[in-house]
């Protein structure tokens, strides 16, 4: 297959539309579903990010893709009780036997908000546990370089027969050039091809010079994460995922805080106050998401809890969760990493980032205040590595 006609572009309006190769085949199967426009960025960016994530640690890799960015990206890990449970995936019999499917449920269950109507991108073959968590998730599509016959007929269940099946080619390797047409102009680079990997981990430039093995795990995440986000952009990584990313914001401080607070939100959810929220039973997976989102926003809660609306989705009114506690729990926090997609121009980036846990610090470096932020990661006892390499993304 040379071209595949889509129903539309980026909008409605925009047709007509469809995707193609000047030279070969397309590299891609459609198993089922027609998907559009944006399904097929999501689904070509995400495919890079976590192969080159299971290429650069040899560890299964699982992402959730919301308008061309990623909401979170992770490894196959086993999950922790709790983390299960914050992650909805408590009651899923096979989770732990399956590294795909633990990487798709950390990923998942980073951001729910963002990932509500994700594009799944997984560097391994899709198999009934993962297929399982898809089922009962509202999800647009899905890549992946295989699927098991079982997992082909669960996920060719979802949206009346319609939710977007996607088979990749894992041996195709694009042209070395690549272009695009904005205004009628064409922009010619050559591709992206960096290779993420332990070489761009080398220049500790802080006096703490302790980088485990596990924090280079983390920093390589997060830098492939941001290579494949709308920049500018930040990410937070712990324990092999990425739990929080700001992408596309214009200012970098923003990006920052807009992935910390995420981060902070990753944490918070798996407290045993939140887990043990008083949830109607009858509320939806969404509604559920929703409701412990407004419970920990500060602006948001007092509506929540307000005589009159808490009836709605809680059996017993639960006592809100101050700032005080939540700043107890964010400061007992340690060994988050943070990785931006340029270098910091100002210490308030560290300044914020050490308030959500961050001990480790990856950016290329570069600024005219570099001495200035590195007196910032001293002051606090952080690792910072200079990786010398931007990863804009566009």
């Amino acid at each position: 297959m040379k071209e595949f006609e889509l129903k539309y572009g980026c909008n409605p309006n925009q047709k007509p539309a469809k995707i193609f190769m000047t030279e070969g085949e397309l590299p891609i199967t459609v198993l089922n579903g027609r998907p559009g426009y944006i399904n097929f960025l999501d689904a070509l960016n995400g495919w890079q990010l976590v192969s080159e994530i299971k290429a650069a640690t040899g560890l299964p890799a699982a992402a959730s893709f919301k308008h061309v960015s990623p909401t979170s990206a992770a490894v196959g890990r086993v999950l922790p009780e709790k983390l299960k449970k914050a992650c909805f995936v408590d009651d899923l019999a096979g989770l732990d036997d399956s590294p795909i499917a633990c990487a798709y449920a950390r990923a998942r269950g980073t951001d729910r908000m963002s990932s509500f109507g994700d594009w799944i991108a997984l560097s391994d073959e899709c198999d009934e546990v993962t297929a399982a968590i898809i089922k009962r998730e509202v999800s647009d599509g899905i890549i992946a370089p295989a699927y098991t016959p079982r997992a082909l007929e669960i996920l060719k269940e979802k949206r009346k027969g319609n939710y977007n099946i996607v088979k990749i080619d894992p041996s195709y390797s694009p042209a070395p050039i690549e272009r695009k047409t904005v205004f009628g102009v064409t922009f010619e680079q050559g591709r992206n091809d960096l290779r993420v990997d332990d070489s761009l981990l080398t220049n500790v430039v802080t006096k703490n010079k302790a980088l485990p093995d596990d924090k280079k795990l983390d920093m390589l995440v997060a830098l492939i994460t941001l290579k494949y986000t709308q920049s500018n952009s930040v990410c937070f990584a712990y324990d092999g995922q990425a739990i929080g990313v700001g992408a596309g914001q214009q200012s970098r401080i923003h990006c920052t805080r807009l992935a910390a607070g995420k981060a902070d939100n990753w944490f918070l959810r798996q407290t045993d106050k939140v887990l043990s929220l008083p949830l109607k039973a009858e509320l939806s997976r969404p509604d559920r998401n929703n409701v412990i989102d407004l419970y920990l926003s500060e602006e948001e809660s007092e509506y929540l809890l307000a005589d009159g609306t808490w009836e709605q989705y809680f059996s017993v009114k639960p006592a809100p969760f101050t700032k005080e506690e939540k700043r107890a729990v964010l400061g007992a926090i340690s060994g988050v990493t943070v990785a931006s997609d340029a270098f910091f121009p100002f210490s308030d980036n560290l300044e914020r980032a050490r308030r959500s846990g961050v001990t480790y610090v990856v950016q290329p470096g570069g600024s005219v205040r570099d001495e200035e932020v590195i007196a910032t990661a001293d002051k606090y006892g952080m690792t910072m590595v200079f990786n010398g390499v931007r990863l804009f993304h566009h």
